[in-house]
């Protein structure tokens, strides 16, 4: 699946309208068009780490300084307990190349610990590549 920031990116991540989408590690290095495409597709503004009360999806910006894989770990069960029933983090990671670069494989591990499944990767604007991290399935 290709995403790309600009017209419909926040609903090609799986977003709609009236969702409610929690963001963790927002810095000033966060894509704006990623975040704006993210607000259009749901007709609601980004709630922060603090916000505590049920969310539907989860934006996690999450750079090489930002921790270990324990650290993304804990993140990822810390936004899953935030989770309506189905739905989606993204963890977004700038590019390969780019400062702050995070392996696929070390963000799969991390999804893996917390008993979640990374299902996908995108493009997330020019700087910022995503993967789609899924609760595994009870059957499983």
């Amino acid at each position: 699946m290709a995403v790309s920031a600009g017209a419909g990116a926040g609903s090609k991540f799986g977003f709609t309208t009236g969702q409610v989408i929690q963001e963790f590690l927002y810095d000033d290095d966060a894509d704006p068009a990623v975040r704006e495409a993210v607000e259009e597709a749901t007709g609601t503004e980004l709630v922060d780490e603090e916000y505590g009360d049920v969310c539907d999806g989860t934006l996690i910006w999450w750079r090489e300084d930002d921790g270990g894989q324990e650290d993304l770990t804990d993140l990822l069960v810390d936004a899953q307990a935030n989770l309506d029933n189905g739905g989606l983090i993204w963890v977004l990671t700038p590019k390969p190349g780019r400062p702050g670069h995070v392996r696929p494989a070390d963000i799969e591990e991390a999804a893996r610990t917390a008993g979640m499944l990374a299902t996908s990767a995108t493009s997330a604007g020019e700087s910022w590549s995503g993967i789609r991290i899924a609760a595994r399935s009870r059957g499983r």
